[in-house]
């Protein structure tokens, strides 16, 4: 379960390339574009620019190179040419990248033109509550320490935590031991050693916290059509603490 220092190093490699990949998009103006156009183009910027492989692609059948998660869409959103960004929305896209045979994942809420404050309130609260959870790693602190990190945080804001998903180990496979769920107790779970690597991905609900699958197989939403927010990084136990390995430009881990 836990990886040598020149795993993490390529690990680390894969997330810096990820990394530009949400620099890419930071720069697109996703205000009228097709979720499958902003697929398409991090798909090329990927393959072509980077050198590496979208690791969603083909994984459990999956066609695409990114889940395109569009306001009460919770998770695994599939791209669509015919579902078109507008301003108001708020748009999750979670990216999986592969180099030298390890996987980085990592995914953003993008707030699309003028969003309402309710929606930009749930973001902020969802990226928070993201950090929270990463604030709880460290050798000898428990996954359960970590899900009651993000889960406080967001019952005290007046969100839900969606419990069906998790965060999960990642290295030469997309998803490995542990999960990490963002809810617990304190003091319970899976003991956290230096060299672990997983993801810590909260997704927060601004209504009740149960969803449900649409026909398609893939498509998770809210069954009370809230909104949902996700952000996910991918991270490893330190000897003294935690390193984001997917840490993206102008971030900073928060005292």
């Amino acid at each position: 379960m836990t990886k040598q220092p020149q795993e993490i190093a390529l690990l680390a490699e894969s997330g810096k390339l990820l990394a530009e990949v949400f620099g890419y998009l930071d720069r697109l103006d996703l205000i009228g574009m097709s979720t499958m156009q902003v697929n398409d183009m991090v798909d090329s910027f990927i393959v072509d620019t980077l050198n590496a492989r979208p690791a969603s692609k083909g994984q459990y059948g999956f066609a695409y190179a990114l889940n395109s998660s569009r306001n009460n869409v919770v998770c695994h959103g599939v791209p669509s040419a015919s579902e078109l960004l507008q301003s108001g929305d708020i748009v999750n896209f979670d990216i999986t990248l592969e180099k030298n045979g390890y996987i980085a994942d990592s995914s953003k809420t993008y707030l699309v033109g003028e969003v309402s404050p309710l929606a930009k309130r749930l973001v902020q609260v969802t990226y928070e509550a993201m950090w929270k959870g990463i604030k709880a790693v460290r050798p000898g602190a428990r996954l359960g320490d970590v899900g009651h990190a993000i889960e406080r945080h967001a019952r005290s804001n007046g969100y839900s935590v969606v419990r069906e998903y998790c965060g999960h180990g990642i290295g030469r496979e997309m998803h490995e031991p542990p999960q990490v769920l963002h809810w617990g107790k304190p003091r319970t779970g899976l003991v956290l050693r230096e060299g672990m690597v997983f993801t810590i991905e909260p997704m927060i609900n601004q209504g009740r916290e149960s969803v449900r699958t649409e026909e398609d197989g893939w498509t998770v939403v809210t069954r009370d059509g809230q909104l949902s927010a996700q952000f996910e990084h991918t991270v490893a136990v330190t000897r003294n603490g935690v390193r984001v390995l997917t840490l993206r430009a102008g971030e900073q881990v928060p005292n």
